[in-house]
């Protein structure tokens, strides 16, 4: 793995396999991908359980966040969309200061990330689906309605067993059930769930961007730390160069 482009680091939970599978696949060449597993208590499951589980992540974060610190990542990502769920528009701006201030590196999130990428292609009107129970999924709708995003439907992957083990024939029909016509693009919520193998099909199949937490984060970790290489079979949002600089993208209404 070279670095001669940029070294990127995340901060994932400590049970998610999905990230690093992922992230490696996703690099270009030149970039390397480095990763600090989060400080996270209490069992993984109700909705509940989930914020006890965000506030141990936040609460450890300084720490294991120096440890990724000290590989000199151009850039360093929250990979853990349900954390920005919790803490809301204001509560991430506010981490994003310490985290910043702490290491003296650029801090991006995989929601932020989202977020930004829809704001760079002009999209306002999405859909969501996610492998996370009801009140999870409508939390994540709250919070992108609260960061100005119009959300047209949610829609929750029923039977989840291990986000981490479903199949692709479920996230893709996720996606095309959770997908509206009216909604400019589907994001696909949740670095655990496997996703970027479907993105481009899914894309060719609904006619409209699709876009995930991991796929977001990637593109706009690039993006920070200056990187403009296409990466090409994993949705327009990667290959697209115009999109890491915003100035030369147009906006699709």
């Amino acid at each position: 793995m070279n670095d001669w482009r940029a070294r990127i680091g995340f901060l994932i939970p400590p049970t998610n396999p999905t990230v690093e599978k992922e992230m490696f696949e996703l690099a270009p060449q030149g970039v390397s991908v480095h990763f600090a597993r989060m400080v996270a208590k209490g069992p993984v499951g109700t909705l509940d359980n989930l914020h006890q589980r965000a506030a141990s992540h936040i609460e450890h974060l300084a720490q294991t966040i120096e440890m990724l610190a000290s590989v000199e990542p151009d850039v360093i990502v929250l990979a853990h969309t349900a954390t920005s769920y919790i803490l809301g528009p204001k509560g991430e701006r506010e981490l994003t200061v310490r985290m910043e201030k702490l290491t003296g590196i650029p801090f991006i999130s995989a929601l932020g990330s989202a977020v930004k990428a829809f704001e760079v292609m002009g999209l306002k009107r999405i859909a969501i689906g996610t492998a996370y129970d009801q009140a999870l999924t409508l939390k994540g709708k709250s919070t992108l309605q609260a960061h100005g995003l119009q959300v047209v439907h949610a829609e929750c992957l029923p039977d989840v067993k291990s986000i981490f083990d479903e199949t692709d024939k479920r996230v893709y029909s996720l996606a095309k059930s959770a997908n509206r016509a009216q909604a400019q693009a589907v994001f696909l919520s949740g670095v655990g769930l496997p996703t970027i193998s479907l993105l481009e099909a899914l894309e060719d199949d609904l006619n409209k961007p699709v876009i995930s937490s991991c796929s977001a984060m990637m593109w706009n970790a690039l993006r920070v730390a200056g990187v403009g290489a296409p990466v090409f079979g994993y949705g327009g949002l990667l290959e697209d160069t115009q999109l890491r600089h915003p100035s030369k993208s147009k906006s699709k209404k």
